[in-house]
């Protein structure tokens, strides 16, 4: 049996009973989030060009939600809306070792879905458990090369929605097979957008989503795909990885759940800037400095973090600012905070900002290297203005699965984004809290948000 049958195999035998009660709570806690991603973007361009496109292409009416709209439509345009707007304000998760944003594109495809064919809330958790598990496994099997050229919330982000959904579908081993098939062959997303502070990026999540969505009710209809896309000679891996390891596609499968592996994002940035940011933070508050007297920063950073952040000098618009080290810095030296409200009022305009930007540098460092992408340890040497070297390590950024987000700071999380676009009151967001702890007892998920 191959890697990839084996992961057929695991995905169409998984049971809800088989999923440890962490697991499904984790799972909540992360749909919670991840709701809280899509409803801060209401609004924020380019998400209305989303809608629009839905309206002009899409059915007038239809089973599946638009969160930041409440619009009706068919699962298709819901997967695409949803998976763009729960990828902008970079609130959502990620899972470490596969750098993958897993919520973004397993959520949104099989919501749509589990709202198209009327599925309980204990059905979409399996579904999106096994969307977590085969995305993450396929995520760490194309490697660090990958991630150097292509965006893996786009590329493996489309397998993995295709799986959450085709687990809707009960999908037996061979379908898998010919699911991962026609899903892998429709994976695509280029870093390159970061360069010129294109919209792409939501581009890439939603199309995952959707496409991942289309992968699978095609499949259920007979449509076949290649039988080896993940490991053949001219398959993804052949294609897309130059250090791709097959065993990490069956990794543990069944004893090692990956889902609970899965990082909250604190900041309001990308996760490559958490480590640094929250390495400077401890270290001004332990030495008690003001940004003023900070002459130099050198981040300690791994190789992926200079490949994604060192395309971003001085950034054009708040999205790309949340890519560039120095701006994050800059919030959290100058502020102490680097969430939604201090990027969208900040980042682009506050002059002390963007003068500590220039005082940030990145240095590859062999033993954070060397630790990504399983660990993302954060390190930083500042030299202040009367000449001392000060110096300041964090080996689990706030979020991660050792220093994770209880579900009172998610809940509070939950009402920051809320609140940042004005999508919904305080008690329509407790409602809609109260509502996802107890998804597991949903019996319909039409009317969920």
């Amino acid at each position: 049996m191959s890697h990839t049958q084996a992961l057929s195999a695991f995905l169409a035998d998984l049971h809800y009973e088989q999923i440890p009660a962490l697991v499904l709570d984790r799972t909540e806690d992360l749909f919670l989030d991840w709701i809280g991603s899509a409803l801060a973007s209401q609004g924020a361009r380019p998400i209305p060009l989303f809608e629009r496109y839905a309206e002009r292409m899409g059915p007038r009416d239809g089973p599946a939600k638009i969160l930041v709209s409440g619009r009706s439509t068919s699962p298709y345009f819901a997967a695409l809306v949803n998976g763009a707007s729960s990828h902008l304000v970079e609130q959502d998760d990620l899972h470490n070792s596969s750098v993958l944003h897993p919520a973004t594109v397993v959520f949104s495809a099989v919501l749509a879905a589990a709202q198209d064919l009327d599925k309980s809330g204990k059905d979409l958790l399996l579904a999106s458990v096994a969307g977590y598990e085969a995305g993450i496994r396929i995520g760490e099997f194309l490697g660090r090369s990958h991630y150097r050229i292509f965006h893996t919330t786009a590329t493996v982000g489309t397998l993995a929605a295709a799986v959450a959904v085709g687990k809707l579908l009960a999908f037996n081993q061979d379908q898998f097979i010919h699911l991962l098939g026609n899903a892998g062959t429709q994976a695509a997303g280029l870093w390159e957008f970061l360069r010129d502070a294109a919209d792409s990026k939501q581009l890439h999540t939603a199309k995952a989503a959707a496409d991942g969505l289309l992968a699978a009710y095609m499949t259920a209809d007979g449509l076949t795909g290649a039988r080896n896309i993940l490991e053949g000679d001219q398959g993804m891996a052949a294609g897309m990885s130059s250090d791709a390891d097959p065993s990490k596609l069956s990794d543990r499968l069944g004893t090692r759940w990956a889902l609970v592996e899965t990082s909250f994002k604190f900041h309001a940035s990308c996760r490559h800037t958490h480590p640094a940011a929250d390495a400077l933070l401890h270290l001004m508050q332990r030495e008690g400095l003001h940004h003023g007297q900070i002459a130099t920063v050198i981040t300690r950073v791994h190789q992926g973090a200079i490949d994604v952040l060192g395309r971003v000098s001085k950034p054009s618009t708040v999205h790309q600012a949340k890519f560039s080290m120095g701006t994050v810095l800059g919030l959290i030296a100058v502020h102490g905070s680097a969430q939604l409200i201090e990027f969208r009022d900040l980042a682009l305009t506050d002059s002390d900002v963007d003068a500590f930007r220039e005082k940030v540098s990145m240095a590859l460092d062999p033993e954070v290297d060397a630790a990504y992408p399983s660990r993302w340890l954060g390190r930083v040497i500042v030299t202040t203005t009367d000449g001392r070297t000060l110096s300041a390590a964090i080996d689990e950024p706030k979020g991660d699965p050792g220093n994770t987000l209880s579900r009172p700071e998610l809940e509070a999380k939950f009402q920051r984004l809320l609140a940042f676009s004005g999508a919904r009151t305080v008690e329509q967001g407790k409602t809609l809290i109260d509502k996802v702890w107890h998804l597991r007892d949903a019996q319909r998920l039409a009317d969920l948000i």
